[in-house]
């Protein structure tokens, strides 16, 4: 069955990213996309329907992951130098160490597994004790047990590969926190340097870790694209204030140190999804405010080819109430460092400030994934936020896929194999202008599937997200 595109809204502005030849590119890739356009023709709003529808403390006294890459030299951390040789050293360990093993499994690696699966456990008990218990929570747990059980197959593939492919080098350091590390997948085709997404993992704030961009950091790497999944704190060990902080310090190192993996400093993208999505363009535009005002900072805006959101919200004044109806986010305003902050930390909100123009003019080209079916946060999220952007003469769009749920653009579809709307979007975005990663992308063999069809269909009727 042929996919059909429904226009729903006009922007208020004219776009010039609508008939960028990134966009045509992503628009060429999907099963049918029926552009609604006003009297000047500029595009607007796209919706995609596809063929199918298928802690703690606030300071840790122990950090959360082993810190097997430390400096164990205490006497030269007594000298002058001893932060600067720090950070070198763990950083040339750390890639020393994943390069000299290989494809071998070693007792480091089983040790890093091990202490990644200890955090994982602690996450989830720190997720129930902030939810609290009553019946509508005990409801939506038994689902969600349910639902990563039927799930069960595709984790297992996704968390081997993830502990065992020697095409990832795992727990890179890019500060001095326990939880400022990164994981970077790359491709198996090394010859070029490779585009880049520096990808900050959702988690509803308090479960977010860099593993579980795993799948899609795989499945991109097979298009030959590096990947760096950027891990962060989590509340109650830090506030949204710390979650962007160190979300915009992983992007400062991937955009100064990707190269020596590989990477084109000149095609580097900045992803997000759910929760990092809302992180990810919190630390964008703090970073153009500060550029826009002069100061000093690591890395710039400009390094940044285009902000990709996927299922993320954008403007938490409206979301509070919509996530207290469901239940969700109990500790929102602890989260977000208090009510008076909602607006600080609500993108949408901010660009609308006059006092902020010149910052918006900085940021780079945004496009904003979101299904329709979406009930954990709603498309209109990324609607509202894209045509509040190109009213503001940034380029922008969204793209929202008919009938698709939280977790459809990123489990279902994906473990499903095959192709799917969004992952094919992405890339085409991607490679746009490289003639030949577009042609490798026409002959790309389908991916595999990672669980049974009928096991999805079930996990999606019972998911809680």
């Amino acid at each position: 069955m042929k996919s059909h595109v429904l226009p729903i809204s006009k922007p208020n502005t004219q776009s010039s990213y609508s008939s960028s030849p990134m966009i045509k590119t992503a628009a060429a890739s999907a099963t049918m996309l029926l552009r609604s356009k006003d009297d000047l023709g500029i595009e607007a709003t796209r919706i995609l329907i596809p063929s199918s529808f298928e802690d703690d403390s606030k300071t840790e006294a122990k950090p959360l992951i082993l810190r097997t890459l430390s400096c164990t030299n205490s006497a030269a951390a007594l000298t002058a130098n001893s932060n600067l040789n720090q950070k070198q050293r763990r950083r040339r360990v750390a890639s020393d160490t994943s390069l000299a093993t290989g494809g071998r499994q070693s007792f480091p690696q089983m040790g890093r597994a091990a202490s990644d699966t200890y955090l994982i456990t602690r996450l989830s008990f720190k997720l129930l004790r902030y939810l609290g218990v009553g019946y509508r929570w005990i409801t939506r747990f038994l689902a969600l047990g349910c639902y990563g059980f039927l799930l069960i197959p595709g984790f297992f593939k996704v968390g081997y590969y993830y502990f065992f492919s020697d095409q990832i080098r795992r727990g890179v350091v890019y500060g001095d926190l326990p939880r400022n590390r990164l994981d970077i997948y790359l491709p198996k085709n090394r010859n070029g340097a490779k585009p880049v997404v520096a990808f900050v993992t959702g988690g509803a704030w308090i479960i977010g870790y860099k593993a579980w961009g795993s799948l899609l950091g795989q499945q991109l790497s097979e298009r030959d694209v590096i990947v760096a999944c950027i891990d962060y704190r989590n509340f109650p060990q830090g506030t949204i204030g710390d979650m962007v902080k160190d979300a915009s310090q992983g992007i400062s190192f991937v955009c100064n140190n990707i190269a020596e993996y590989g990477g084109d400093p000149s095609r580097i993208y900045l992803m997000g999804q759910s929760a990092g999505a809302h992180i990810a363009a919190c630390a964008l535009l703090e970073q153009a405010i500060k550029e826009a005002g002069g100061e000093k900072t690591s890395w710039s805006v400009s390094q940044l080819k285009a902000y990709f959101g996927l299922s993320g919200g954008y403007n938490l004044s409206n979301l509070v109430d919509h996530f207290h109806s469901r239940g969700d986010c109990s500790h929102l305003h602890s989260i977000m460092e208090g009510e008076e902050s909602l607006r600080r930390y609500s993108p949408e909100l901010v660009v609308q400030d006059p006092n902020t123009r010149n910052a918006v003019s900085l940021l780079p080209p945004t496009i904003l994934f979101h299904g329709t079916a979406d009930y954990s946060i709603p498309a209109d999220s990324s609607k509202q936020f894209a045509e509040t952007l190109r009213s503001l003469e940034v380029q922008a769009e969204s793209i929202l896929y008919e009938g698709k749920t939280h977790t459809d653009l990123f489990l279902q579809d994906p473990m499903r194999g095959g192709r799917d709307d969004m992952f094919e979007d992405l890339v085409a975005m991607i490679h746009a202008g490289d003639s030949e990663a577009v042609a490798r992308d026409a002959t790309a063999p389908p991916r595999k599937r990672l669980v049974p069809e009928f096991m999805l269909k079930l996990a999606r009727s019972i998911s809680p997200f």
